[in-house]
């Protein structure tokens, strides 16, 4: 009998070494492809952590671009301003050519096309647009009354029913030139720096 009870603790034995065996293997299988599963769980992490850090970057340079060029925009725009402000002021002091007004003043007045007008002129001119009428009396038929208006200098003539008006002051003659002069001045001052 003891013969058989060994035999059968020997078989529970080497079936119990079996199961436990056949356990480990699992658990090894198990531990292996829990660990494959992180790893591939980590890569995934890693790949969403570098792309939102890409995109992010992206985003930073982006807007970096963004203000640098609106921040050299804004220094043009302000040296253009600085040079036409310049430009204004030296206009304002420069006296006015008699011959030059004149010559303003009648152009203004054949665009006007009507025989009777008014004109408007800078006080610093007022009193050499009155010589000057004084001593044409034909020129003078065709103006009604000059007044003075806060301008650089130039004139505006405008008809006796202040319907037609016809601007012809520095001021409206720099703006006309400006859209012409500011390609060449960003050309000559920018050109450069690009």
């Amino acid at each position: 009998m003891e013969k058989v009870t060994e035999a059968v603790v020997n078989k529970v034995k080497l079936e119990a070494q079996d199961i436990i065996k056949e356990a480990e293997e699992k658990a090894q299988q198990e531990a292996a492809r829990a660990w494959k599963q992180w790893e591939v769980k980590l890569e995934e992490e890693r790949g969403k952590i570098l792309e939102e850090a890409e995109e992010e970057a992206a985003r930073i340079i982006a807007q970096a671009s963004v203000k640098a060029r609106h921040e050299l925009s804004s220094t043009k725009a302000d040296i253009i301003a600085k040079i036409i402000d310049r430009v204004k002021k030296q206009l304002s002091m420069i006296s006015t050519d008699e011959s030059h007004l004149m010559c303003l003043i009648k152009e203004a007045l054949d665009g006007l096309g009507v025989e009777k007008s008014r004109i408007y002129v800078s006080p610093k001119d007022m009193n050499m647009v009155r010589q000057c009428l004084s001593r044409d009396k034909e020129f003078a038929s065709r103006i009604m009354e000059v007044r003075t208006f806060d301008c650089l200098g130039g004139v505006i003539a405008e008809d006796i029913e202040e319907k037609l008006k016809i601007d012809n002051t520095y001021e409206t003659r720099l703006e006309m030139l400006l859209p012409k002069l500011l390609p060449e001045m960003n050309k000559e001052l920018f050109e450069a720096s690009i």
